[in-house]
């Protein structure tokens, strides 16, 4: 019963993560062509088949369909036609096409910035640093750390979640030789426990400031003869909050690296593509993403769930700016051209080129999603 309560809410979680940020995506098509007074034809909150009209007042429809995957905006002349309408999406200059196809990017870039300076402001989740080996002898198993504890605080500074162990680590080595108080989790028990670090010559040997995790031992070729005990994060109770100059300052800086890292994704997919495409690509579908939200969900929560959602608003944007038909991008690409060659191309070979777009896309979500599917039933 357990699996099957959190299958469904995984599917609503997926459902709703991905409609909010592709109805997001439409509503900066839908205000900029409203602002250039484009005439909007339809505004629809899921994709057909319909099965309400919302309101029909005006020259807007504005519908409910069946499959919550978001939404659409129907634009007159959007396919491509020349329309008599001055009003019609064909009838603007090439400028006011290329906004209004921007402002949907614009607006995922802008909600990734929203989610990640918001949670800042609220406080971001703290991270512990869980205890898998005390080495006997070390300031921990001096101070009283025992395996199994979460050292929640050092010296009362709490970690965020979303920087990793790394600043943990760093400020214990800062410390070296001094005195330290560890708020340490054990069980539903909160402690403090006083350690003095080990001094810097011993660190320079390549023992732990603390002693609390083991390094791999290898052999003169480099091989491991003795495994290493890694340290590993843990959610903490604790919350991190920023001033809000500060929150608006990580937003822009997690929106930034969110961005880097998937166009960095996009570079290394289209490599694997080309090379190896008979392996598993470096790139989840909507059964890969849906199974991340529902792990992160379950695992982490609904704030780290909730940056997730930034992470793939930010992907969203940069995939739909990529100049590959039907995307943004695709359909951006094709109205510069049409005014570098004017009529030599026609409005078959322009439908032709999104059809065909289209199916390659379909395509590369089915080979994606095979790979999902395997990587869930246990394959490579």
């Amino acid at each position: 019963m357990n699996d099957i309560v959190r299958t469904l809410v995984t599917i609503i979680l997926f459902f709703g993560i991905l409609g909010i940020l592709v109805l997001v995506h439409e509503v900066g098509h839908f205000v900029t062509a409203r602002l250039f007074k484009v005439r909007v034809l339809e505004f629809g909150v899921g994709f057909p088949p319909r099965a309400k009209v919302l309101r029909n007042r005006g020259e807007t429809i504005y519908t409910l369909n069946w499959l919550p995957i978001g939404g659409f905006v129907k634009l007159e002349g959007e396919d491509g036609d020349e329309a008599e309408d001055p009003r019609s999406f064909a009838a603007q200059p090439l400028w006011k096409k290329l906004v209004i196809l921007l402002a949907g990017v614009a607006m995922n870039i802008v909600l990734a910035f929203a989610i990640f300076a918001g949670i800042a402001l609220t406080g971001d989740p703290a991270i512990g640093v869980y205890v898998p080996y005390v080495d006997p002898g070390s300031p921990a198993e001096v101070a009283g750390v025992r395996v199994g504890d979460v050292i929640e605080r050092v010296d009362g500074q709490a970690y965020d979640v979303f920087a990793g162990l790394e600043p943990v680590l760093d400020d214990l080595r800062e410390r070296t030789g001094k005195t330290v108080v560890l708020t340490v989790r054990r069980g539903d028990a909160i402690l403090d426990l006083t350690a003095t670090l080990r001094p810097a010559d011993e660190i320079a040997e390549g023992k732990g400031a603390l002693g609390i995790g083991k390094a791999a031992v290898r052999d003169d070729d480099g091989n491991i003869v003795e495994p290493g005990v890694p340290l590993e994060g843990r959610l903490s109770k604790d919350r991190v909050t920023y001033p809000f100059g500060d929150a608006l300052g990580l937003g822009v800086e997690r929106t930034v690296t969110a961005t880097r890292l998937i166009i960095d994704g996009v570079g290394q997919l289209a490599s694997a593509i080309v090379t190896r495409p008979t392996e598993a690509p470096p790139a989840s579908g909507p059964v890969g993403i849906a199974t991340q939200i529902g792990d992160v969900f379950w695992t982490l929560g609904p704030i780290v769930t909730l940056y997730l959602a930034g992470i793939l608003s930010a992907n969203l944007a940069v995939v739909n700016i990529l100049p590959f038909p039907p995307l943004d991008g695709g359909r951006m690409l094709m109205l510069i051209l049409k005014r570098f060659v004017g009529q030599r191309l026609s409005l078959r070979a322009e439908r032709l080129t999104y059809f065909v777009g289209f199916a390659m896309l379909l395509l590369f979500l089915v080979w994606v999603t095979a790979f999902d599917i395997a990587r869930g039933l246990g394959g490579t």
